[in-house]
């Protein structure tokens, strides 16, 4: 009899990524995966690049909802359809594939659409325009604004330079969020890019607070969250005593199970790990620590002790400590736990805690939709 998995804290909203276990969402082993990725406890699956047109959006919601699952779609640009583009012509293209996009998630049943819709994805030869960035930010602001009414948050990604030079920072992205002029443009930061732009990675969070909605959990190396240069358990307990209530998501990915072209465009040609539900247990064992380490998590522990309980939020608490991670976990933290805890404790209240996706506006938005 195999081993029941671990499960992520109940109270966290965790994502996986699809890659994380599978190269093709049309995989014929998509079924033991997503049974796999919900044993563990995770609410969401975040999709790599779908043609809309082709994609069985259907028949992928439903084998999500079978499981307690739901759907995160990601749209991205191209030289024809571009957002920032000077020319009319491929700036109205790139609007456009941004709405084909907010029909996909609806499709999905999703409330949340992620990606870099801000313009084109990869290494620049120069800084990006200011006109190019006005005109990406009022056609993204337009498109978040449609994706609320039909209660869809739109969640741009922010990326190291390496990848656009566009948004790289948590500062960069608030400023491009507030010159949309859509108070429903939200902000996904990802701990892979942050290692790379950020000098304080709590301080990030603590930036973006305000139009935070999806935090990514990947490691420097693409690998398991537990080896490499970023502490992710200290990041989960730094956003958590910092207020954050958002969405989380878990990143990696593998030479041995992302397709050709995906190595290529994300610079993948190592294999950091073979088996993406190993990995996914992995990243379940961190989360479980930052969980039990930070004031919610600890507070959570309180109350199922004081109710005799045995719940699973005092399961996470009490099993998901340091030493529950045993030899997993090799990296040294980069800051102190002390100097950590006097960083937080200098935090301003931020302007909107709860970092939350909006909710639908109303019903008939839904019958819409």
């Amino acid at each position: 009899m195999s081993a029941v998995p671990r499960r992520l804290p109940a109270e966290l909203d965790v994502a996986c990524h699809l890659n994380v276990v599978l190269a093709d969402p049309a995989s014929d082993v998509l079924t033991a995966a997503l049974d796999g990725i919900a044993a563990r406890g995770f609410r969401r699956i975040v999709l790599p690049p779908v043609d809309s047109a082709s994609f069985d959006a259907a028949g992928f919601r439903v084998r999500c909802e079978a499981r307690g699952l739901s759907a995160i779609p990601i749209i991205g640009q191209s030289p024809d359809a571009d957002v920032s583009s000077d020319d009319p012509e491929i700036r109205a293209a790139g609007s456009r594939a941004l709405h084909r996009a907010i029909d996909l998630a609806a499709e999905l049943g999703s409330d949340q659409l992620n990606g870099v819709q801000y313009g084109l994805f990869g290494r620049s030869p120069s800084a990006v325009p200011r006109d190019a960035w006005e005109r990406s930010a009022a056609a993204v602001g337009e498109a978040a604004d449609a994706a609320h009414e039909r209660g869809i948050a739109l969640v741009f990604e922010v990326l190291n330079r390496y990848e656009t030079a566009m948004i790289n920072t948590a500062e960069q992205a608030m400023a491009y969020a507030e010159a949309s002029g859509s108070p429903h443009l939200r902000i996904h930061l990802d701990t892979f890019h942050m290692a790379v732009e950020e000098e304080d990675i709590a301080a990030a969070i603590r930036t973006a607070l305000p139009r935070l909605s999806f935090l990514e959990l990947g490691q420097s190396g693409r690998g398991r969250l537990s080896r490499g240069a970023v502490v992710v358990a200290d990041v989960v307990h730094d956003a958590l005593d910092l207020g954050y209530e958002g969405r989380w998501g878990v990143e990696a990915f593998s030479a041995a199970i992302l397709p050709p072209p995906a190595r290529d465009a994300l610079a993948i040609w190592r294999a950091p790990y073979i088996d993406g539900l190993h990995l996914a247990d992995d990243a379940v064992r961190v989360i479980r620590a930052g969980w039990a380490a930070s004031a919610p998590g600890r507070r959570a522990a309180r109350l199922a002790r004081a109710n005799g309980s045995d719940s699973g939020a005092s399961d996470a608490a009490r099993a998901g400590t340091a030493t529950d991670l045993g030899d997993d976990i090799v990296s040294d933290p980069i800051v102190a736990h002390t100097e950590r805890e006097t960083r937080l404790s200098d935090a301003p209240a931020p302007a909107n805690p709860a970092g939350a996706l909006p909710a639908a506006p109303t019903e008939a938005a839904h019958t819409e939709r």
